[in-house]
């Protein structure tokens, strides 16, 4: 195992929760409408373009392009102001202990969110230092469940997908890993990650002995 792909929300730190907050007040501004929760999980770890599409699909409310774009700054904005109160405090349980091993090991770790946050997340969590790259999500064709974020972070730390392991907590984030080449590790329930190819309940249950052998046995196949 030379990479390690993290996904962010749900994995690094749970600021999923943030997105849907900011897309429920989004939607209250605009149309006065609630969202309901069953809309949560199909916005889990997709792009800010992509998830208000969903929900305007879900809605069945349509909007002009210029109207679209706008909503999408604005719903960012409010994440952003609901992120001023994160600190290292909000890393998930394991993952300090997870990022302390694999870069004792040698173990360069890459980010593959879709979220154009991520560096300035990980700046609030003090994380920025541990990262050896970041991937860009504004500069790939297709956002998950496309592999193509997973890719370019595994080409930000000069390597192949291959020699790397994924980290996410989404199904669309699990597709993407395992279509990417690399070998995917879930974070969740399997009923929901049952594609993962090694599967932790919670961060907290996160080993980097497991995780690297899971990675040799993969390789062999």
């Amino acid at each position: 195992m030379k990479g390690v792909l993290f996904d962010l929300d749900g994995v690094i730190a749970d600021t999923s929760v943030y997105h849907f907050q900011a897309w429920r007040k989004l939607i209250k501004i605009h149309f006065n409408l609630e969202l309901p929760d069953e809309l949560e999980k199909q916005t889990k770890g997709v792009s800010r373009t992509d998830s208000l599409k969903a929900i305007l699909k879900f809605l069945n409310i349509s909007v002009s392009q210029e109207q679209f774009n706008e909503m999408t700054t604005e719903k960012n904005n409010i994440f952003r102001n609901l992120l001023a109160s994160l600190t290292p405090a909000n890393i998930l349980p394991g993952i300090s202990e997870l990022i302390s091993s694999l870069k004792k090991n040698n173990v360069k770790l890459s980010l593959a969110s879709a979220s154009l946050n991520g560096p300035f997340i990980l700046e609030k969590l003090q994380l920025t230092k541990a990262f050896d790259a970041i991937a860009d999500p504004s500069k790939v064709a297709a956002g998950k469940p496309a592999p193509d974020i997973f890719i370019a972070a595994a080409e930000a730390i000069n390597l192949k997908p291959q020699d790397c392991v994924g980290i996410e907590d989404s199904i669309a984030g699990i597709t993407a890993i395992n279509k990417s080449g690399a070998l995917s590790v879930g974070v969740g329930s399997k009923t929901d990650l049952k594609d993962a190819k090694l599967l932790f309940p919670k961060t907290a249950a996160l080993n980097y002995d497991q995780i690297e052998t899971a990675w040799e046995k993969f390789n062999l196949n």
